[in-house]
């Protein structure tokens, strides 16, 4: 089972990079972006999750409705992608909801930063997906942390997938700048492994990054952007569909190991 989701958020990363960037141009890029990752799912005839912040709710109906329209499933990401809050759990939920007009299970915290468990259960989600366990120093630096899904109480954790050996992360910067076949690579001995895959990429990296040099964005960001990363992903799919494995979402993940 093939789990593949989109921190669908107000593109922000200029600003970590010192470039003012308002709400509006955020929104522009990850609109644009989105709608790039809706076209390479439909023409697969494929469905993921897509972990919205409120921001991006309220600021793009339209295109949450295609999200929904498209048969995607709706999360929560937050509120303000750049100023997570403690009240942003709740907040989230009724803000997604609201313009969305469904019940959202999941969430994923804002930079995969930690979250409170109890908070997660206590507001309804039935699964929470804020966790990378890789072997990266800094943020995702979880050797200890479980490799694949587990409870909290009676919430799902579901993190993003890393390989058995090493901890290699293979979220979207690992697609971006690895060779594509040593990508698919690890991904098959991955699935082979857990038996599921679980990834993660954002709209921004869907938009052409390179020809912005004003957003001051690293390499790594940068590289294989845009239709490139549109072509990455169509060939990431393409070959999981090839081998046979069926793409879900979220809670239906959950659904079926409940």
């Amino acid at each position: 089972m093939i789990l593949l989701s989109f921190d669908t958020e107000e593109f922000d990363v200029p600003r970590e990079h010192g470039v003012d960037f308002t709400l509006e141009q955020g929104m522009a890029v990850s609109r644009e972006g989105t709608c790039r990752i809706l076209d390479v799912l439909k023409s697969n005839n494929v469905r993921a999750t897509f972990f919205c912040t409120g921001n991006f709710a309220e600021q793009a109906p339209d295109v949450m409705q295609r999200i929904m329209d498209e048969g995607h499933e709706v999360a929560c990401h937050g509120v303000d992608h750049w100023q997570p809050r403690e009240t942003d759990f709740e907040e989230s939920k009724r803000i997604v909801e609201r313009v969305t007009g469904r019940t959202v299970y999941g969430y994923r915290q804002p930079r995969m930063f930690p979250v409170s468990d109890s908070e997660i259960e206590r507001v309804g989600y039935r699964y929470n997906s804020s966790l990378n366990p890789a072997f990266i120093p800094g943020r995702y630096m979880h050797l200890t942390a479980p490799r694949t899904w587990f409870m909290k109480g009676g919430v799902m954790q579901i993190p993003a997938s890393v390989t058995p050996w090493l901890r290699f992360p293979l979220f979207w910067l690992s697609l971006h700048n690895l060779p594509q076949w040593l990508y698919a690579w690890m991904v098959r001995r991955t699935v082979g492994h857990d038996g599921y895959f679980v990834t993660y990429f954002h709209p921004w990296e869907f938009f052409d990054l390179k020809e912005h040099p004003e957003f001051r964005m690293p390499f790594i960001i940068r590289n294989n952007s845009g239709r490139q990363m549109m072509k990455r992903l169509d060939t990431l799919i393409k070959m999981l569909q090839k081998e046979g494995h069926t793409f879900a979402t979220f809670t239906e993940f959950v659904d079926a190991h409940s």
